[in-house]
């Protein structure tokens, strides 16, 4: 049975890396953008999602080898350096997602100094968004934005290790310590007694003062957006690698088991967990993709007579086996993506049924951990 799951891993693998090569070819020195009709929008380097196209390129050569992966991904870093620059579309936190999978990538990988210190230069971009009111990283927009001033969201958590790699390869106090103010404030705020989650805090941006909790792509405020949820569960795992504070890898623990026990049958999420399930309803293969890396960070993280360790395991192979089975796009020719079913923004009508380039990342993020050992830039 074990090497019949190890084949099914490098089968699932090899279909990826060869959509990811030829990609590349038809779209040279473009990004894919928001989905559209089972395809990806091609463009510039001017969204907050292009970074998880550059780490599939080095999550390919690290798997494979092939030095067209490499040198594609190296060819992408001056436009990284151009966007920082050039602050383009930059007023968010997802430089964090951006220049971890691109330039903190190219350093692991190749040691090369230029993409440390353009990682470092977006380490201190990202430190600008630090609001000393509230103590935490703003979401969006800048600090006088009406409706973002305030606001800090759950996918942040995965942003943050920018900083925790930056602390580390400085020593400079102020990374770590903005990296855990938005932790614990991330923790004290968005999470929820029963392990659930809220995807945005509003705080007074003025006096700091908490004000409601809410959504902006789950279903309701109160409600559980499963991907917010899955950047929860791996967010948390990073932030106790990084610190070693047991309450971080405890919030993951709890997320990941909410998150396992309102799964449908097929171990794939619908977009939220507390919306009515009937035909139609939109699925997210990439919350569970998200979840599947955060399950494995816990994994690596935990000692081996860890009480949740079995039930953590089975949960991953369910999950991981369903998404290599059954939303691949491993047996269907010519397409651009690798994991159907992903969901932008359903309330907004965006890309409600598509492919997510995020998810491709952190499918195949999860399935090269798995097979190697190969671990993501975080």
């Amino acid at each position: 049975m074990e090497g019949k799951v190890l084949l099914m891993w490098k089968d699932a693998i090899q279909a990826a890396i060869a959509t990811i090569k030829m990609n590349a070819i038809r779209h040279p020195e473009q990004f894919p953008h928001i989905s559209n009709e089972l395809c990806y929008e091609w463009g510039e380097n001017n969204d907050w999602i292009d970074g998880f196209y550059t780490g599939l390129l080095w999550l390919s050569y690290e798997y494979s080898g092939d030095d067209f992966y490499k040198q594609t991904a190296m060819q992408q870093l001056e436009s990284y350096r151009h966007r920082l620059e050039h602050h383009i579309v930059l007023d968010h936190h997802d430089i964090g997602f951006l220049y971890s999978l691109s330039a903190v990538a190219e350093w692991r990988i190749t040691g090369s100094e230029e993409a440390r210190q353009l990682a470092l230069s977006a380490a201190d971009k990202l430190v600008e968004r630090f609001r000393e009111s509230f103590e935490a990283i703003q979401a969006w927009g800048q600090a006088d934005d009406p409706d973002n001033g305030g606001r800090i969201i759950i996918d942040c958590l995965m942003n943050i290790p920018l900083l925790f790699w930056a602390h580390e390869q400085t020593g400079k106090v102020a990374y770590y310590d903005i990296a855990m103010k938005h932790a614990q404030k991330s923790l004290r705020f968005l999470i929820r007694g029963d392990g659930s989650s809220y995807h945005t805090f509003y705080f007074d941006l003025q006096n700091g003062n908490c004000l409601r909790g809410g959504t902006h792509q789950g279903f309701l405020d109160g409600s559980t957006w499963s991907r917010g949820q899955a950047w929860g569960i791996y967010g948390f795992a990073i932030s106790y690698r990084y610190t070693k504070d047991p309450m971080y890898l405890d919030t993951a623990k709890r997320l990941a088991r909410y998150f396992i026990e309102h799964l449908p049958e097929d171990h794939v999420s619908y977009w939220d967990f507390d919306v009515k399930v009937e035909d139609g309803t939109p699925r997210d293969s990439s919350a569970t993709a998200i979840t599947a890396c955060g399950i494995l960070e816990i994994l690596d993280l935990v000692p081996p007579d860890d009480a949740d360790r079995a039930y953590l395991q089975e949960a991953l192979m369910q999950m991981m086996t369903s998404l290599v089975d059954n939303y691949s796009t491993q047996n269907i020719p010519n397409v651009e993506g690798l994991l159907q079913h992903g969901s932008y923004h359903v309330r907004g009508n965006q890309a409600p049924d598509n492919y997510m380039i995020w998810g491709d990342y952190y499918y195949l993020e999860a399935l090269v951990r798995m097979d190697k050992g190969i671990k993501g830039y975080w």
